[in-house]
């Protein structure tokens, strides 16, 4: 399943909405999203899972890469 996941660029930065930014990841669950980004200095926001017409117009933009991480 692909996750979107909403995010400032590092922990101490107060979410800002026009400084989000996103990306998508593979995963099973939202737990197993957490666990693959816990290495990143991220401030996660939200994440949610993105499927159907939703994961289809996300893939029609430009900039739309799955990040994949072990």
């Amino acid at each position: 399943m692909i996750f979107k996941v909403y995010y400032q660029e590092l922990k101490t930065e107060a979410p800002v909405r026009e400084k989000t930014k996103t990306l998508f990841v593979k995963a099973d669950s939202v737990r197993e999203v957490r666990a693959k980004l816990a290495e990143y200095p991220y401030n996660i926001e939200f994440i949610t899972p993105v499927d159907g017409a939703f994961l289809e117009y996300e893939q029609k933009n430009e900039n739309y890469k799955v990040l994949e991480i072990g």
